[in-house]
């Protein structure tokens, strides 16, 4: 059944790679089975972002749609189906005298015609790896990401955190056998299946003909090497799911919607890939006296009506505690004060904001017999 994955990621076909991540990334937090997410509908949107965010198979995809990618589509009647134009290219594709779609092709680098990236895109079109994606394709996979919302006080946004524990609930290399896979005390040989190569030649029937193509093997999983016993812990996985206490580092200056890489903290690859990243996303709590614009302070001061016409000083509070801010005389309410140096510190680069204060001035509740009478004083006078 043809899929759309635009649809499916709620963009337009003519979405950026920008607007197609930020869509999969929102959509995958929400429909993410370890949050009580549906699971087909997760699986459906990692199936779009592996196609979109790919040139050449969002290329593939805009041309032939989803049936580009279906591993059970086969030909037509006739070997014709929906890809008859391919028969056009140069050199053609017949082998021996046969048929245009009769002949045998090497995609791997055998003693067949070797079309390069030509490979690839068929591989993509037909469910396989080819050409030259498969010879680079010589080992494991990567362990799935993991992404995190964290919350930080305003304070620990702008100044960071030394040490701030992080409970993960993931794949690890395995604590029986370290990751290899192996019963400790049993042997880890070359793979019978590849004979140590960690690949396999196979032959694919499409409306092309019978395409050979070099693929990651299937029993050492790309590795060249295999357990004579598998650990009976992780079933020569070398992965096992358990709870970690991570401690990490929060840089100074971030804010609300960043996103913070940990390189190799997501999930353990099994049959020894790379471990994939943890991202961490950080949400700022408010606080109740300051806001930010960039990597500037904002905040109020209520000053008295007498400071602000005639002048003097008062306390402020910033980041780094209360400071004295000079008021000069015939100041008028909503006037702003620039603190430089006192804002939040800059992510990437030395330096701090500035903080901006503005000032208010508030009618007193209650007044003394004494301050009605000079006020009444001051109001026969004019002012």
């Amino acid at each position: 059944m043809a899929k759309d994955y635009y649809h499916i990621l709620g963009v337009k076909k003519d979405a950026s790679e920008d607007e197609i991540k930020k869509a999969f990334r929102r959509l995958a937090h929400e429909h993410h089975p370890d949050k009580g997410g549906d699971q087909a509908k997760f699986k459906d949107l990692n199936e779009a972002y592996q196609i979109l965010s790919d040139k050449q198979k969002r290329g593939t995809y805009d041309r032939f749609g989803s049936a580009a990618f279906d591993q059970n589509a086969g030909p037509g009647p006739g070997g014709g189906g929906g890809f008859g134009g391919f028969q056009g290219f140069p050199g053609g594709f017949s082998a021996g005298g046969g048929s245009a779609f009769g002949g045998e092709f090497n995609f791997g680098g055998g003693n067949g015609q070797d079309f390069g990236d030509l490979g690839d895109v068929l591989g993509e079109m037909f469910g396989f790896s080819g050409g030259a994606g498969s010879r680079r394709s010589r080992t494991s996979g990567r362990g799935k990401d993991i992404e995190m919302d964290l919350e930080l006080a305003f304070r620990e946004a702008a100044f960071g955190v030394a040490d701030r524990s992080i409970k993960l609930f993931k794949y690890h290399p395995c604590s029986r056998c370290k990751g290899d896979g192996a019963e400790p005390g049993t042997k880890v040989k070359n793979c019978d299946t590849c004979g140590g190569q960690g690949q396999v030649k196979q032959g694919q029937r499409t409306m092309f003909g019978t395409i050979q193509t070099v693929v990651t093997c299937p029993a050492c999983h790309g590795r060249g090497k295999k357990a004579e016993k598998d650990c009976s812990l992780c079933r020569g996985q070398g992965v096992e799911r358990r709870e970690q206490i991570l401690h990490v580092q929060i840089p100074a200056g971030m804010q609300s919607d960043e996103v913070l890489k940990i390189t190799g903290q997501g999930e353990a690859a099994p049959y020894g890939g790379h471990a994939g990243d943890l991202y961490l996303r950080i949400h700022v709590k408010a606080d109740p006296h300051f806001e930010r614009e960039g990597n500037n302070v904002l905040s109020t001061a209520s000053v008295p009506y007498s400071i602000l016409v005639l002048g003097g000083s008062i306390e402020v509070e910033t980041l780094d505690g209360k400071t004295a801010l000079k008021i000069p005389e015939a100041t008028n309410p909503g006037t702003n004060f620039q603190l430089r140096g006192k804002g939040i510190p800059y992510l990437r680069s030395n330096g701090r904001g500035d903080h901006i204060v503005t000032v208010t001035t508030e009618a007193p509740k209650k007044l003394t017999k004494e301050q009605k009478k000079l006020l009444e004083e001051l109001k026969e006078r004019g002012l």
